[in-house]
Order: C-alpha cells, then structure tokens, then sequence
C-alpha cells in the first residue's frame, strides 16, 4: 500500500467525495456547517447524540462510497498529540481499497502553525510496512488532498519532517532485515552507502580492531564467519569546530548467546539486537537530510554472536581497548563488551561533548519497565533531565535508573579487573550501566540507554504497525533541536 498526499491552496467546496474535518473539542461541529450538505450536517448531528465522544476520531459512512471523519481537536494540544491523532486517521483508513480523501485545514482551532505538518507525521510514521520479502505485492493507493490555509508548510518544515520519517524508516528497515541478509559485512556496506549524504564514513574492519586493540569487540564476533566491524559517522554542520555529541550502538546483528545459548523459543527476535546501532544510523542520516547545524559523531560496533569451534568461551580473558581486563562469565552479556570498546574509542578520538549509547541490553530492563519506558543510566544530571523531557515531547519516554559505586563489588573479579555478568544475582541492568561506565576514562558526560523493551513491538504502538520501531532517532533527534543545534 502506498500513500500521496498534495496540497492544494484551493478551499473545500460542498462536495460527494470522502472528507477529513476538524471540529472543536468533544465534536462541536458548528463550523464545519459550510462544508458539507444540510442533510447530511442533520445525519451527523443527530448520529453524536449516540456517539462515544470520548474518542478521538468518529467516522461516518454518508453512502457506500462517500465517508466524513470528524477529528476532534482538544485546546493546548501537544505535537505528539496531534501525531497521535494523524495515527489514529491512518489506522481507520488502512484496510480499505483505493480510496480518496480531501483534508480540510480551513477551520483547524489551533495555534500551532505546524498542526497538519504533525498530523501528516502521525499518519506517515503509522503507515509503515516491512513487505519486501512478500511475493505478492500490494498494490492499494490512498491519496491524501490536503487543501485550506493551514496546510502551507514551509519548505524548511518539509524537509525536516520528511529527513525525520526517512531516519526513522531506515532504522526500522535494518532491525526488521533476517539476520542472513543484514550480517555484519552487509551492515558495513549499507552504512557506507550513506556517504552519498554527506556523512564522512570510515569503517574498521578485524584486522585494524585488532591492531587497535579492541579485543572485547573482537571476542563477541570471533566465533562467526563474518567479519567484526566498528564504523563511524561524522556530520560536521555547524560553522565552528565545537565538538561533536557523540552517539554509540550496539550492532549485535544476530544473537544466539554464544556458548551460554539462549532457549530456541523465541530466539528468532534475536536480529533485532543490533536496533541500537540502527537507531544511531537511522539519526545520522536525518542529521544529513536536514542538513543539521550541529557536529556529531555516530559509532557502531558491528558483530555476530555465534557458536563455532573459534567461538568465545566462559572464562576467557580479553583485554579491553581501554587496557582494562575482562573474565567472560558468560557470553551472552556480549553487548557490554562491544559498547566497552566502542565508548572508550569515541571518548578518545573524538573528545565528544557527551556521550550517549543505546542498545538492547538486558531483558531485566523489560522486567523493571516493560514496553512503556527505556532504561536511563547516566553520569550526568543535566543530560539525564535533557533526554527525559526531549523524550516525552516526542512520546519515546526515559525512567532513570540508579548508579552507584556499591554496585561494582559485584562485578569485580578474582581473575581480572572485571567480569561481565553479576554472578550473584539481582540488579541486571544497572550492574550492565555500571559495567560500561568503567569504561568512560576522562570523565565525559554519558547516558546509557537500554532500550530491550523499545526496539520491537509484537503488538504495535500509537506510531507503529507492530515490528521494530525506529526508537530513539525522533528522541535523540528532539534532543538535538532543544539543546544542541
């Protein structure tokens, strides 16, 4: 299925055709009176007097081919609102056959003069679909006329919206790709091929990782036929050389555990352990579309956890790039290990403002807070409070979690400076964040995102279908625009 949307600067005239109206909070229809027949006003008025005005959209079918859906905007409404309410429009709208419909912004009772370019966003991010494996494909069009004064979206406000849809489908493209297609050697070449946006793209493969030293990366993908990689991303758009914000993910592109082997049931979800990575390259090219005035710097460790005769043991010793000593307790904490590398990396070369990492971490973060909120773990008090509001602006929403020093006794070895897993048990995810910051060696600001319970939906959320979401790209992004650009 496909959607056009254009826009005309022509007014609704009284027409037969399928209309979209804004009316007043709790469907006060006043003023919409001039835009549709006597008659069917009379319908419509008496059809609410049974309606669930509760909701936010009613639709209401005039004739077998004519329909009026009436949207219902409440005062002070808030842009992940009205995203919500362009969501909703799409999910009553999707299962049909080709069909057409004409917005009316004439009457929208709004200040926010960006109210249809939100509502569109809504609607786009809804309308996702990963079909490309489907031998059969759609070939359903729902075309959009959006006409009336309210509709002028400035070129500037376009390309920003559209940058943000692109970064956010590519995300979620990368995470929904079959771990035989997107491996590491292919993952490399896609974020290679963003260079054509003027993103600078340098890619360290196995033999440089291990002249570098970054043998805890290393370790995790040693037991797959496919090469091990850390790739950078750099978009230097402001007119200064500040430096950059840095960002890091994790790109586990398939994880069976290694030799701590995770249960069959449900191990096939396990391609979209790389959706940190594919968040941070997802941002990275709406940065590039929108040409962004900001430096930033973007980094991915890019492996397969896998079982071979060359695979990582339990009870290895690695030592980190950092120089730091790690025993592999267990082999399934193996994120942990491509982040360690990867964060004290960008720290040195890049010397970031702050650093921020996401990643599927730990499913103890599902435990604490389910599909609501990612884990938030961070050094800072004005990044933490920074990513939280950004993150309820856009409805990607943070719960801090705690750091503290008491927690590294239980990641302490015997045999080396640290082990990877809490043997003792309890405190999974924070014991992780405490794991990572040993790795920050110059005090740089920095925020550990575990997103495990973020990244893939069974059963949708207000902006997605169901599948991988694209998180974090419109948070880090909402970020970017309040305090960095």
């Amino acid at each position: 299925m496909s959607i056009k949307i254009s826009f005309k600067k022509s007014k609704l005239e009284k027409t037969s055709a399928n209309l979209v109206l804004f009316v007043e909070e709790k469907f006060n229809i006043r003023s919409i009176k001039k835009y549709i027949s006597s008659p069917d006003y009379s319908f419509i008025s008496d059809l609410l007097k049974t309606s669930d005005l509760k909701k936010r959209l009613l639709i209401f079918n005039l004739t077998s081919k004519k329909k009026i859906i009436l949207v219902s905007i409440k005062k002070n409404i808030k842009n992940s609102e009205i995203e919500n309410l362009g969501a909703e429009l799409f999910g009553l709208i999707n299962l049909e056959k080709n069909s057409e419909y004409f917005i009316n912004t004439e009457n929208i009772i709004d200040n926010n003069q960006n109210f249809i370019g939100y509502f569109l966003h809504g609607l786009k991010l809804k309308s996702y679909e990963f079909k490309k494996y489907k031998s059969k494909k759609e070939t359903r069009l729902i075309t959009l006329n959006v006409l009336g004064r309210r509709n002028n979206l400035s070129n500037l406000d376009q390309i920003k919206f559209k940058a943000l849809e692109q970064g956010t489908f590519y995300a979620r493209d990368l995470v929904s790709e079959p771990g035989n297609v997107l491996h590491p050697d292919e993952y490399a070449k896609r974020i290679k091929s963003l260079k054509k946006y003027g993103l600078k793209i340098n890619i360290y493969d196995q033999k440089k990782l291990k002249k570098l030293g970054m043998n805890a990366l290393l370790g995790v993908g040693q037991g797959s036929i496919r090469g091990s990689y850390l790739v950078t991303m750099e978009w230097m758009g402001a007119r200064n050389s500040s430096r950059p914000l840095a960002f890091i993910g994790k790109g586990v592109c398939f994880d069976t555990g290694g030799y701590s082997l995770k249960p069959a049931k449900f191990m096939e979800d396990m391609t979209y352990d790389m959706a940190g990575s594919a968040a941070v390259v997802g941002l990275m090219k709406n940065l590039a579309l929108r040409k962004a005035k900001i430096n930033v710097v973007g980094v991915v460790g890019l492996v397969e956890n896998m079982v071979s005769g060359n695979a990582q043991r339990p009870g290895d010793i690695v030592k980190s790039y950092s120089g730091k000593t790690i025993e592999i307790l267990n082999t399934d904490a193996e994120g942990r290990l491509v982040l360690a590398d990867a964060i004290t990396f960008t720290e040195k070369k890049f010397k970031p403002k702050f650093m921020i990492d996401l990643a599927t971490l730990t499913g103890a973060i599902i435990v604490s807070l389910g599909s609501e909120y990612a884990g938030l773990f961070s050094n800072d008090d004005k990044l933490s409070n920074e990513l939280i509001k950004a993150g309820e602006k856009v409805e990607e929403k943070l719960w801090r979690m705690p750091l503290h020093k008491n927690f590294d006794k239980l990641i302490n070895s015997k045999n080396a400076d640290m082990q990877n897993i809490n043997y003792v048990g309890g405190a999974g995810s924070t014991t992780a964040a405490q794991f990572l910051q040993r790795f920050i060696l110059n005090k740089t600001p920095w925020a550990h995102l575990d997103i495990a319970g973020m990244a893939f939906s069974k059963y949708g959320g207000a902006l997605n279908s169901g599948g991988a979401t694209g998180y974090g790209v419109r948070l880090l992004n909402q970020l970017i625009v309040d305090y960095y650009e």
